[in-house]
Formats: structure tokens, C-alpha cells, sequence
């Protein structure tokens, strides 16, 4: 039976983020969490506005990396952060959203500022079972 979950394993000075799933949308969905839990406690955040993402890439670890990335780069220049996440993926296209608000440095308390997804501990499998795993380490 599969576990639909996100973890962060620890990497030196970064930390690691890992998603779990019943399917590899679900996984990506998993480690979009575990990234955003890295910056603030996620029961702090309203899921309010939606932010449309669109990555595009010749495999699934990059496909991966670009996904987060787009997300660091929508929470940064938008000043957002995202408790939510929906993920779409045929062949090698994601179409992606993410509910989220804008930062309330009082109320959401941000530890960190995530800088970027790495190609550190990259990995996007599936298991025997069916089940799956995405993850990498990502720049705070």
C-alpha cells in the first residue's frame, strides 16, 4: 500500500526534501510541501490566490528541479508563499498549480529563504510497487 507524504532528510548547510506518491504528480505534489515546510510552519498559510506553473524538460529529475525552481522563482518575485499544490504531467510537460498568499513576515515567521533546487541527491523513481519518490536538496 502506498503513503502519499513529504520528508526532509538533512544535508549539511541545505536541506533535503523528499515527496512520496501513489503517482509521480503525486510525488512532485509531496516534495512542493516539504519545500514550503522548510520555510514556515504550513498550517500558518491560507491557500487564497493560485498561481499557474508550466515546466518543461527532457526527463523527470529535471523536470523535477524546474518545477521546484518555478516555485522558488514564483516566491520570490510574487513575495508568496504556497501550502497547496496540483500537479499535472504528460510525457515530459508539467502543468502545475499553487494556492498560496502573500508573506506576513509576523504571522508566517519564514525560517528561510529557499534559494533554489539542486541537482544534490536528485532522484525521481518508482518503485516495484508502483509507488513514488521525488527529491533533491535544496539552497537555504
Amino acid at each position: 500500500m502506498s503513503e502519499t507524504r513529504w520528508e526532509h532528510f538533512a544535508h549539511e548547510a541545505d536541506m533535503g526534501v523528499r515527496g512520496f506518491g501513489e503517482s509521480k504528480a503525486a510525488a512532485f505534489e509531496q516534495a512542493a510541501l516539504a519545500m514550503a515546510a522548510v520555510i514556515t510552519d504550513l498550517e500558518k498559510l491560507k491557500p487564497h490566490e493560485v498561481i499557474d506553473i508550466n515546466c518543461e524538460a527532457p526527463d523527470d529529475e529535471l523536470l523535477f528541479v524546474d518545477w521546484l525552481n518555478a516555485l522558488v522563482y514564483e516566491m520570490s518575485t510574487r513575495h508568496m508563499l504556497f501550502s497547496r499544490f496540483e500537479v499535472y504531467i504528460e510525457g515530459q510537460k508539467l502543468t502545475g498549480k499553487a494556492w498560496g498568499e502573500k508573506v506576513d513576515v509576523v504571522r508566517h515567521q519564514p525560517a528561510v529563504e529557499v534559494k533554489g533546487a539542486t541537482y544534490t541527491g536528485l532522484k525521481v523513481s518508482q518503485d516495484r510497487a508502483g509507488n513514488w519518490l521525488a527529491q533533491c536538496v535544496v539552497d537555504v
